[in-house]
């Protein structure tokens, strides 16, 4: 192909212009868009550059190189690469204007100690952010926008035409109309007003806002959503198998929604159980290529920021038609699968059909009655298969247990807010038995799911943990040797290497620690169109089906299954399919890390304001990390605060070696783990971060 013939050329011959290119390949002047065109796209993919001469120089990896630049609020930056062994050092005045997650070549070069990969940006490659949210501060004939960005070094310039109406003050969102040049800030224009930072909801609009999240949907989607039935007809009911005589419920938090699982069990003339898991049947509302599907595309997954939810579909479908809620018929794709004693599935079954969920029940319910024998009165009647769903539930937690899968058991916070949106109370949420079988039962229906269209060999998308890197385990060892722990593996590193050190820790006072840098040490899970293994929960095959309301990629395997449950997967539609699964599985787990930072930042803020009202307060907390500028300590409630050393008696340092702060002179020191006291003493309300002071027992 000539696209890899003019990338062969560039990378072993003399830099070459445009011209001396078209020259060398001998192109016609109606043939020149074209071929330029594919130069361009090979400057787009970072292969190759344009230098300060106008000639086009192969990307080495060597001496040049591609990637994104992260830089923070004192100026300098970093090249962030995956295969480098360190990232490259960028200063302030070698950065040529490039922003944060701009997408550079840089150039790298040896600093005068070679101590460090230094490097310049020669070329911008892409513009990454366009929009910032940050505070407008106006001025007599002009304005500027300080962002929420800490990684961003510059201050917004508005001119007093592109102010808009913002007043000063407020929070607001800017375009950068003209990117930095020599001795000139980027100038942008106010594109909307959020309101004031203390209007109520504004933090959560900034973040969704500063992240790009779409907060509405577009007028075809929202359309398209009004002109669905709200309720199902005989017509769909047809051909499907009838599951509405069948006992079914729902178990779900007390606020929740919208339903998309309900689960059913019966035990077999063999003992057996047979499990019901009955989800959902959104695709047979939502058209591919529709306006609903393309927004839900664009969206990914939904978000939840505490109080306000921004729904991958229209809540017409997520509250109304698609929800299995109590007491009404709906269209369901249902996983049934037999059980035995021992938790294998001896055979299982995927197919359209009807149920009409008995109970809408709570986790807080069920699991008073789970543990405590309290009898709720939404559970009545229910008794006996509650009990054989919970006997199951530790059957197959037992199981996945004995073939390593790895428990982090991470609490999560619960953060709870008033109208306004102000915290009002934050703790630890409880991860009790209705919760966790549940969890067993949706994993189970998951790997059914992904075993079946795996060795039907159908075009699919699976959910994958590939297996840690043997240098991050190292650097996982590293923290965990001075605490007296260690990962052991033979050859390569299996997940039951992982659980044994983790059960070692249950219950110890750096239990937190070891679970929280564990997992910084594991890959990030991610969607593929090729199958690969689940590190974490231990299994060959996985996928996620159970969730289409809130994941594009549920709603996907629905469709594949929904066309081979009819014999409607032609060849045509699967080539169709090798072709747009890896771009799928690339755009929702794009859009999942973008979900999973808005609700960490939305927490950090909700912790930060709820701290805010408790400045001068003390509470006892445990040393949660260790870093070369401080330590940071975990309360109760799971907030954590950063003490300085500036701030501590003593001339405190980071012995990395042992993992603790020791003054040297009077060889106190700092463990993870340890209990101290702490008093509040600062809150950045932007940022999400809390300053805590250290307070000794003489206070």
């Amino acid at each position: 192909m000539i696209k890899e013939k003019i990338l062969e050329v560039i990378k072993n011959s003399k830099p070459r212009s445009k011209e001396e290119l078209t020259k060398l390949f001998k192109i016609k002047n109606k043939e020149k868009k074209q071929f330029f065109k594919i130069v361009e796209e090979l400057q787009r993919e970072g292969l190759i550059f344009e230098d300060s001469r106008k000639k086009y120089r192969f990307v080495d990896n060597d001496k040049f190189f591609y990637g994104k630049l992260q830089t923070n609020a004192k100026g300098f930056g970093f090249l962030i690469r995956g295969n480098l062994d360190e990232d490259i050092y960028i200063s302030k005045n070698n950065l040529n204007f490039a922003l944060n997650d701009d997408e550079v070549i840089v150039r790298r070069y040896k600093d005068s100690s070679g101590d460090r990969p230094e490097g310049k940006v020669l070329v911008i490659v892409k513009r990454v952010n366009t929009k910032f949210v940050g505070v407008f501060q106006e001025k007599k004939d002009f304005g500027f926008v300080i962002t929420d960005e800490s990684k961003m070094a510059m201050d917004i310039y508005i001119p007093k035409k592109k102010i808009n109406g913002a007043r000063n003050g407020q929070k607001v969102v800017v375009k950068i109309e003209k990117w930095p040049e020599e001795n000139k800030k980027p100038e942008g224009r106010i594109i909307e007003i959020l309101g004031y930072p203390e209007d109520p909801h504004v933090d959560i609009m900034s973040v969704a806002a500063s992240l790009d999240l779409p907060m509405e949907f577009n007028k075809a989607a929202i359309s398209e959503a009004k002109s669905l039935p709200q309720e199902v007809s005989a017509d769909e009911i047809k051909g499907r198998r009838d599951f509405r005589d069948l006992t079914t419920f729902t178990i779900d938090g007390a606020d929740s929604k919208d339903f998309d699982d309900a689960i059913s069990l019966e035990i077999s003339k063999k003992g057996n159980y047979i499990l019901g898991v009955h989800i959902a049947d959104v695709a047979h509302y939502v058209q591919e290529l529709g306006a609903i599907d393309e927004e839900a595309f664009k969206r990914g997954n939904s978000v939840y920021l505490l109080n306000k939810v921004i729904p991958m579909i229209p809540f017409e479908l997520s509250n109304g038609i698609c929800s299995l809620n109590e007491g009404v018929d709906r269209l369901t794709l249902s996983v049934i699968a037999e059980i035995n004693k021992s938790g294998d599935v001896v055979k299982h079954e995927i197919c359209e059909s009807v149920i009409n969920s008995n109970r809408r029940l709570v986790y807080e319910d069920v699991s008073d009655y789970l543990e405590k024998n309290i009898v709720h009165e939404s559970l009545v009647g229910l008794e006996k298969t509650l009990d054989n769903m919970y006997e199951l539930s530790q059957i197959l937690q037992k199981k996945r247990e004995e073939g390593g899968a790895i428990d982090f058991d991470i609490p999560e916070v619960i953060i709870e807010v008033d109208e306004r949106g102000w915290p009002q109370n934050i703790h630890k949420r409880d991860r009790r038995s209705a919760n966790k079988l549940i969890e067993d039962f949706m994993l189970t229906a998951n790997v059914c799911v992904a075993r079946e269209y795996f060795f039907k060999n159908i075009p699919f998308l699976y959910r994958i943990h590939e297996r840690p890197k043997e240098d991050k385990i190292s650097e996982l060892n590293a923290y965990l040797r001075p605490l007296g722990y260690m990962i052991n593996f033979d050859g390569k590193v299996e997940p039951k290497d992982v659980q044994k050190v983790l059960e070692r820790a249950k219950g110890t006072k750096e239990e937190m620690f070891i679970s929280t840098m564990t997992l910084r040490s594991m890959t990030k899970a991610r969607y593929s169109e090729i199958n690969d293994i689940h590190f974490g929960l231990a299994f060959d095959y996985y996928s996620h089906f159970t969730s289409p309301i809130r994941r594009y990629a549920d709603l996907t395997i629905h469709r594949i299954i929904k066309r081979h449950l009819k014999g409607t997967l032609s060849k045509g539609i699967i080539k169709n399919l090798k072709l747009v699964l890896p771009e799928i599985a690339e755009q929702v787990s794009r859009t999942e890390k973008i979900a999973q930072d808005a609700e960490r930042q939305v927490e950090d803020i909700k912790m930060a304001e709820y701290m805010s009202e408790r400045i001068g307060e003390r509470y006892i907390g445990r040393v949660s990390s260790i870093t070369s500028f401080g330590i940071f300590v975990e309360l109760d409630n799971l907030i954590e605060g950063l003490i300085s050393y500036r701030t501590m008696d003593g001339y405190y340092e980071f012995d990395v070696d042992n993992y603790k702060a020791i003054d040297y002179e009077t060889k106190d020191e700092f463990h993870i783990g340890d209990e101290v006291k702490i008093e509040v003493i600062n809150v950045d309300l932007n940022m999400g971060n809390i300053d805590f002071k250290l307070i000794g027992d003489e206070d």
